[in-house]
């Protein structure tokens, strides 16, 4: 299929630089062709800034990081307006969201406040600063990274921006092997800031437009809709998938679909990707809690439970 050697040359650039998580550099692919926002949720040291650094330098597209710390404020993500004394103006000067690739670095390190900064950037590529409308570069992509709730100093995200995610990965510790050949990798200086250059933001762009065009059946949106509802209508969850979870899950479906080489989506595409765009979507009622459930394990049998279309 047209466009999926690309892909599958980008795939492979980065899988050359960070080793041995293979999976977690395809899901990080299906949320960019997607159109979509990952958060790495993981322990400090397993590559999370490493993994951005390479993806925003395998496709030649400004890297912007901004370290979210309790003193951040929403100006500096957004950007601010200056009085210039020459023009007798206000003149905007842009903050890190005026990037193609931005890192959000420990995004629950920060208040709400400035959390929130991000909302209108992710949903809908602009920023609003002073009343005045400002675009975002295309391609636009937030990777934010967030140490585990129960580190010190954390501000849990609010649900609302959760779904702004189309994504939450989790990288987890490298094997013996990976970690060697990491290890050996570094000593011969070959470094996310290596990592070669294979495509241009406007090829990601006309790889978008191709994911776009893959063909999703009424059955199978029929497939989605029903895993869905399933999370609503679970007593466990006090709050299910959103609409917009369901968007999600159609668009990272039929990135899978394309970086698998066909132009149309399968049952097992959407499985393949649901529990990392659902999952962090769902709220455990108090007496599931208590009850000690895991969430993932209730969302896989959920999934279990959906008929497959013929």
């Amino acid at each position: 299929m047209e466009g999926f050697e690309l892909a599958r040359r980008l795939q492979d650039n980065i899988n050359r630089v960070f080793v041995g998580k293979e999976e977690v550099v395809e899901n990080l692919l299906v949320c960019l062709l997607a159109g979509g926002h990952v958060l790495l949720e993981d322990v400090p040291g397993v590559g999370k800034t490493t993994l951005a650094g390479t993806l925003a330098r395998s496709m030649t597209c400004s890297f912007g990081r901004i370290q979210f710390t309790p003193d951040t404020l929403p100006g500096d993500v957004a950007g601010v307006s200056v009085y210039n004394r020459k023009t007798s103006e206000f003149e905007y000067r842009p903050g890190a969201v005026m990037s193609q690739i931005l890192l959000a670095d420990e995004i629950n390190r920060t208040v709400p406040k400035t959390q929130a900064s991000l909302l209108e950037a992710m949903a809908e590529g602009q920023v609003t600063v002073d009343g005045e409308i400002h675009a975002l570069p295309s391609p636009f992509m937030v990777i934010a990274t967030q140490n585990p709730v129960e580190f010190l100093g954390t501000y849990p995200l609010p649900e609302a921006q959760m779904d702004r995610f189309m994504m939450r990965l989790t990288i987890g510790y490298p094997s013996r092997e990976a970690e060697i050949r990491m290890a050996g990798q570094f000593l011969a200086g070959q470094t996310c800031g290596k990592a070669e250059a294979v495509c241009g933001a406007e090829d990601v762009l006309r790889l978008k437009e191709m994911v776009r065009a893959v063909t999703v059946r009424e059955p199978m949106l029929g497939y989605m809709e029903d895993m869905v509802a399933l999370t609503r209508q679970e007593p466990r969850f006090v709050l299910g998938a959103s609409p917009r979870a369901l968007l999600a899950l159609l668009q990272a479906s039929q990135a899978k679909a394309f970086l698998l080489g066909r132009d149309y989506v399968k049952p097992d595409d959407v499985k393949a990707v649901a529990m990392q765009v659902l999952l962090h979507r769902l709220v455990l009622s108090s007496e599931a809690r208590i009850q000690k459930a895991d969430a993932a394990a209730v969302l896989k049998s959920l999934i279990l439970k959906v008929k497959i279309p013929m």
